[in-house]
């Protein structure tokens, strides 16, 4: 993988700069060639001392599979980082997932040694016959600390396993897929060229570095030799001092710390005075965000890519809501029906990729969904439609709903809203209707204007069918750990009777 090269190399010929901070401690470059021989002996330590080894997914070829299950983004990334060069699998479970999920996820992949401070977790693990290892931060510092060091890290084979990922959070069904070293090469050599990881440059990663966008974050800044500035919390005031005293200036985030940033960057402008590149993951970045970074930042360059952990970069988008994607080069990009044949430009369908950067497939033993075609093609169901040479996003298939026969994207049903006075957020969802099949309805976060004035607003802006025939006020719009809208979850509460109707 690029990434231990470029450890070795930076180790070489920069030795003091920084490769890893965090608010739990620093490396740098030499520091982590140094730590990450301690930390794969104590890996490799733990995994070789059990009785009854878990045996690992299959698709690992046999390599034994870590995990890191830690508050700390510093000591995730440093182990995470110090294994890269090893035979060895890793992977970051968050530890704010429920417990039966992380116990799902580490029985079905095989998993034999997790990291971990979570006190219930052994516990849970042991009563379903597991017989791998849990063991603790400090236990694990400790045991780094007397094993003997192990060789250096090398680059290992392109074609060996190295990262295992999941495709969701808290459902039921979580799907694991496994990245190789030469899969991560091929994502690599795209996003240096469109993202602007450069030799040297500061970037800060706020977020759990189980999400993939803070995880890939840190993989790139090792793989250019770049410092990786990583953060357990978001705290807008702290990240301004970070920002400053560091002289970052690249922030890789998702867009709600995005739009937390800009905030405080107009309360506070000098403190963000060195920001030259805002990365930011997820389609649809609401033109608003985006026209307050540039107000608060106007020196910034923001960029929002669109693509997926699974399949790798697809193409990004610098201007207007973020739905609107120019393709990268080396990436093929084909929109189909249901029965998986090519639809006309302009008309919505799945979005199927092809590039060298995509995973073979989902492990077996964690789901029967497939990834990838016949014909080599993936897609993870997102939908959108090409419109004059432009990938134009839509969204999730759970996003399109059908009302009357036509097709609704609820995304564009939401944009639609976009600026209006007196709106904050909303979200579109789909209600079961006796006629229709289905009745689009909105509802808003905290106050709303008048229903007249929501009424005609959608009429001037979208289509008849698009036009929601119920509106809810809803205090707090349930979102994600990462800040993101649960539709799901708000149509579950309309239904509950926990909206009010206007």
């Amino acid at each position: 993988m690029p990434v231990t090269a470029a450890i070795l190399r930076t180790a070489e010929r920069a030795p003091e700069r920084l490769a890893i901070a965090g608010v739990d401690g620093m490396l740098t470059y030499a520091e982590l060639l140094a730590d990450s021989r301690r930390v794969f002996a104590a890996v490799d330590e733990l995994h070789d001392r059990q009785e009854h080894p878990p045996a690992p997914a299959a698709e690992t070829q046999g390599i034994p599979i870590t995990a890191v299950s830690l508050d700390s983004s510093f000591h995730t990334s440093r182990i995470i980082a110090g294994l890269a060069g090893y035979r060895a699998v890793s992977a970051t479970l968050d530890p704010r997932w429920p417990l039966d999920h992380r116990v799902r996820v580490i029985l079905s992949t095989g998993v034999g040694v997790v990291v971990s401070d979570a006190a219930d977790l052994a516990e849970a693990l042991e009563r379903e016959g597991w017989g791998g290892t849990v063991i603790g931060s400090s236990a694990f510092r400790a045991l780094e600390a007397r094993t003997v060091p192990r060789a250096e890290p090398g680059v290992r084979a392109g074609s060996e396993p190295f990262l295992l990922l999941f495709s969701s959070g808290t459902t039921s069904d979580p799907k694991a897929f496994l990245k190789t070293r030469d899969q991560y090469r091929e994502n690599l050599a795209i996003s240096t060229a469109h993202l602007e990881p450069h030799p040297g440059v500061a970037t800060l990663a706020p977020g759990p570095v189980s999400y993939s966008l803070t995880l890939y974050a840190l993989v790139e800044c090792l793989a250019t030799g770049g410092s990786a500035h990583m953060a357990d919390v978001f705290d807008a005031v702290a990240m301004g001092r970070r920002i400053h005293d560091a002289s970052i200036s690249r922030v890789v985030a998702v867009p709600a710390i995005v739009q937390a940033l800009a905030v405080a960057a107009r309360r506070d402008p000098e403190r963000f005075a060195s920001l030259d590149v805002i990365v930011t993951g997820g389609a649809n970045l609401p033109a608003s965000v985006r026209d307050g970074v540039q107000t608060a930042l106007p020196q910034a360059t923001l960029i929002s890519y669109y693509g997926a952990a699974e399949i790798g970069f697809i193409g990004d988008s610098r201007g207007g809501d973020g739905t609107r994607i120019s393709v990268y080069d080396g990436v093929a990009v084909d929109i189909r029906d249901e029965r998986g044949a090519p639809v006309d430009d302009g008309e919505l369908g799945t979005i199927w990729a092809s590039t060298p950067a995509c995973s073979d497939g989902y492990l077996a033993g964690t789901t029967n969904a497939t990834l990838r075609a016949d014909d080599g093609w993936a897609t993870v169901h997102d939908q959108g439609r090409i419109v004059r040479g432009k990938l134009e996003l839509v969204g999730r298939a759970d996003d399109i709903a059908i009302t009357g026969g036509h097709k609704v994207a609820l995304p564009e049903v939401e944009r639609a809203f976009a600026g209006v006075d007196g709106i904050s957020a909303v979200c579109a969802v789909a209600l079961p209707h006796a006629r229709l099949g289905n009745v689009i309805a909105l509802a808003i976060e905290g106050g709303a204007p008048d229903r007249d004035v929501l009424l005609a607003t959608a009429k001037a802006r979208l289509a008849p069918q698009f036009v929601p025939g119920r509106w809810y006020r809803i205090p707090e719009l349930p979102r994600t750990v990462g800040g993101k809208i649960r539709r799901g979850a708000t149509a579950d509460l309309i239904a509950a009777g926990e909206a009010e109707r206007l």
